[in-house]
């Protein structure tokens, strides 16, 4: 397993990558639709899983969710996807360390942010021609249910929610980028995204597919007014989560690694003893 200060020296390098991608801005937008298609599906999945069970006010319906809802994640980081949430934590890394500069991420991520949008309004139009989420099925109540939750949540509540949610989320990519075994990547992202959906936290790509479909499919409260407001201040909060509470964290505390090294050569020139 990467220490903190050789993960972040791979964040560093991996924000030059993903910068570099939009030397070739029609791949670039391509694989920015590809991630947020893919936590579009992570979106159908968790409605059309635990449809019946929202429609039936069970309990039971939040844990269906988070325990759907990983996919998204897992496909972006095995498949390949661009996905702004994550990349919150990865240029905040690479600005602070020098490695790219905060205009290069800034342009980025609003390009991916608009890219993640696109894949998610066309898989929408996909999900709406077929039928699944239509009024009188169970996805449908829960679609309808989902917008209607939303649209009763003040501003900061949206904002809050955000961070919390992109704390989650950035903290599975930190885990993945920290091991080389693939199982412990995938478990690592399926519970940190299980913990993120069913304690009822906002993400700004899935919210994109849930406003799309709410839009298409006529559900009540689905504007594009209230897509927007649900957006800006979801995605605030998600650039808080990830840049403030993750990047900048593991920054500061990774220091702790050096004054443990500094402990361990002391206690060494002292004893003559090698400290583990």
């Amino acid at each position: 397993m990467r220490s903190l200060t050789a993960n972040l020296d791979y964040q560093s390098v991996y924000a030059v990558t993903r910068t570099g991608g939009q030397r070739r801005p029609l791949g670039f937008l391509v694989a920015s639709m590809l991630g947020g298609a893919y936590i579009g599906l992570a979106d159908i999945f968790m409605i059309a899983a635990a449809g019946p069970l929202k429609a039936a006010h069970s309990p039971w319906a939040p844990l269906i969710n988070g325990a759907v809802f990983g996919i998204g994640l897992i496909l972006c980081v095995f498949a390949g996807g661009e996905l702004a949430t994550s990349a919150m934590m990865t240029y905040t890394i690479g600005a602070v360390r020098r490695s790219i500069t905060w205009a290069r991420a800034a342009g980025g991520l609003l390009l991916m942010l608009g890219g993640n949008l696109v894949g998610s309004v066309a898989l929408a139009g996909l999900v709406r021609g077929s039928g699944i989420a239509k009024a009188g099925t169970d996805p449908g109540t829960a679609l309808a249910m989902m917008i209607e939750g939303k649209g009763h949540y003040g501003a900061s509540e949206l904002f809050f929610r955000g961070i919390l949610c992109n704390i989650l989320v950035c903290l599975a990519i930190w885990c993945v980028t920290r091991t080389d075994n693939e199982m412990t990547k995938i478990v690592a992202m399926a519970w940190c995204l299980a913990a993120f959906v069913g304690s009822g936290f906002e993400h700004v790509v899935a919210n994109m597919t849930t406003f799309s479909l709410g839009i298409m499919h006529g559900v009540d409260g689905a504007t594009l007014v209230a897509m927007a407001r649900n957006l800006l201040l979801v995605g605030a909060g998600n650039i808080v989560g990830g840049a403030v509470f993750v990047a900048a964290a593991y920054l500061v505390s990774s220091t702790t690694e050096d004054g443990a090294a500094e402990a361990k050569a002391e206690y060494a020139a002292r004893t003559g003893a090698d400290a583990h």
